[in-house]
This record gives C-alpha cells, sequence and structure tokens, in this order.
C-alpha cells in the first residue's frame, strides 16, 4: 500500500466502491422490506399458515412479525399500510371489509392461497339426527337451543352476520342471541355440550381439528349469510396497496404460497392437541412433504439475492 500513488489509491477505492454497490445491487430486496408484517385474527388456522409463511421467509433472510388482532383492526392496518401481508381473508364472509378497501384500492388481492373451505353453522351430528339439518329448522326446537348460537370474537363478520340474521328475525329465530367468544372459548363449549350430548348450535368451519374432535353437521339454507354450498368459502391472500412493487421478491413467495385443506388440519392439530409451537409443526410437516416447497418458490430468491430454494431446502435439512 506504501508504493501506491494517490491516483492508485483513488482507482482502488472507486474499484472496491462499485464492488459493494454490486453487491447491494444483488439484493432481491431492499432493507425496507426485511420485517414482514402480518397478522392472525386468533384463529388457528391462520396461526398455522402463518407458521408456514414465517419458516419459509426466516430461511430466505426475512423476520416475520405477527400481531395478534381483530379482523377489522386487520383491515384498517392494511389500509394504513401498517401491516403488509393477511393470509386469512375467508370470502364472503368477510366481503364488506374488503370491498370497499379494493374499490379505493387501499388492498391488494393477490391470490387465493385455500379452496375448498366451509365456513357455516353447525350442529352435532346426534342434534342433526333429531331434525335439524339446516337454518330453517333451529326455531322449532329453540328451547332446546336456549334460543343460543355461539359465535367466535366480538367484531368478526361472521358474528356480524349472524347478529343481522337475528335482527331480521329470518328463519323464525325471534328471541336468539349470540354469544360472543373467542374460538378456544366457544370450541371448549361446543366440546363440552357435545360430551353431555346437550343442544348446541355454532359456528364451524374447515379446515380445522374440530372436525375430528366432533362429530358434527354443517347447516344448509344459510347462503344468503355464508354463501351457497354449505358456506364453500375461498381464503385468499391480501397485500396493503404498494407491497409487490416495493418489496418484489417477497411478493412472488406469497403470489406463489398456497395450502390445501389436509395440510392446515394436519399443521393445525400438532398445534392444537401437541401444544407444539406454531413453527415447528410447520417446519415438521414441510420435512415430510419436501415436494411443496418447489413450486412455492420457484423465481424467489433470499433476501441477500441467493437462491431461495436451496436456502429453505437448507434450512430445513432436505439437502
Amino acid at each position: 500500500m506504501y508504493g501506491l500513488g494517490r491516483a492508485a489509491l483513488l482507482g482502488l477505492a472507486t474499484t472496491v466502491g462499485l464492488a459493494a454497490m454490486g453487491q447491494q445491487a444483488l439484493a432481491a430486496d431492499p432493507a425496507s422490506c426485511e420485517t414482514v408484517r402480518m397478522a392472525d385474527p386468533g384463529w388457528t388456522d391462520i396461526t398455522a399458515t402463518n407458521g408456514v409463511a414465517g419458516v419459509l421467509l426466516n430461511a430466505l433472510g426475512y423476520k416475520q412479525k405477527v400481531e395478534t388482532v381483530a379482523v377489522p383492526i386487520i383491515f384498517q392496518g392494511l389500509k394504513t399500510k401498517q401491516i403488509d401481508v393477511f393470509l386469512g381473508n375467508w370470502m364472503p364472509a368477510q366481503s364488506t371489509f374488503l370491498d370497499p378497501l379494493l374499490q379505493e384500492k387501499s388492498v391488494e388481492l393477490v391470490r387465493a392461497n385455500l379452496e375448498n373451505a366451509k365456513f357455516t353453522l353447525a350442529v352435532p351430528s346426534y342434534v342433526a339426527k333429531e331434525g335439524v339439518k339446516s337454518f330453517a329448522d333451529l326455531a322449532k326446537f329453540a328451547d332446546r337451543f336456549d334460543k343460543t348460537i355461539y359465535g367466535i370474537e366480538p367484531g368478526a363478520p361472521a358474528n356480524q352476520n349472524i347478529q343481522r340474521m337475528l335482527d331480521k328475525k329470518d328463519f323464525g329465530l325471534d328471541g336468539w342471541k349470540l354469544v360472543e367468544s373467542s374460538e378456544q372459548g366457544m370450541l371448549a363449549q361446543a366440546v363440552r355440550k357435545a360430551r353431555g350430548k346437550d343442544w348446541i348450535v355454532f359456528l364451524a368451519w374447515q379446515p380445522h381439528p374440530m372436525n375430528t374432535k366432533i362429530d358434527l353437521t354443517y347447516l344448509a339454507g344459510g347462503d344468503a349469510y355464508f354463501g351457497a354450498n354449505y358456506g364453500s368459502t375461498t381464503v385468499n391472500t391480501l397485500s396493503r396497496a404498494g407491497y409487490g412493487g416495493e418489496c418484489p421478491n417477497a411478493a412472488k413467495l406469497f403470489g406463489q404460497l398456497a395450502y390445501t385443506v389436509e395440510m392446515e388440519n394436519q399443521i393445525m392439530a400438532a398445534i392444537v392437541d401437541d401444544k407444539k409451537d406454531p413453527k415447528d409443526a410447520a417446519t415438521a410437516y414441510l420435512k415430510a412433504h419436501p415436494d411443496l416447497v418447489g413450486p412455492w418458490l420457484a423465481g424467489v430468491q433470499t433476501r441477500d439475492g441467493k437462491d431461495g430454494l436451496k436456502a429453505v431446502q437448507a434450512a430445513l435439512g432436505l439437502k
């Protein structure tokens, strides 16, 4: 170094600087995209899907931050750009929240991440055998149900649909009430009732381990409130407006990430029944199903510009 002249030093500095700029330019996403802010309404299915996303993001060099808040707050967070990605847009149940934001272009619908889901009212099958197979059958057995429908957390779109139905006294449900609780609280009540062969009508959905814990029957006839075919549902991935342009690599991952009912059932069972951490449950599932990660990571890089698939496979111990 002592033998170098001033011009040579300047040239060396320029070369080093350009090399550094070149390395920086290889980054798949800027530093502002390192933390991916996500949300969970406190539903086990979204805890599971967030767990899968978190495993992938961590392996790619991102950090995942998940806020557990009610659905209305999640949509407000997307609108105000405090939340980047939401994996739990159940449709059509959340249409009253989503439609206005799509119209004003403050939220982007990335893709459907789960098909063939189901979300409507259900009863234990021993109740169905007594003649309750549709919404229209509930009023005939009002006393057996204590004129009560059990829902999930306050503010949930599904609860709002139920309350709207009760306010209109549809299906003859005059004088009925909605009990709002957490997912866990509602299901604990349903399990207790089922053990005693007591009557209960409650919100139910699949994927969810409740479908194996309780022999249940989904009720027909609620199309106006939960959609056709027993509340047949699509779950979407949403992002805040502009996220794809600001963080194209992370956005590419979310644009390719999709789940199945069976996948979510297994991961949720590990979380609920085996008390596993969501990311541990997701990791175990991905190790057992290594073929899933290829399509999800096609063309996706690590945040610093390396092969994303190889990074995830290495993190999972697949190769």
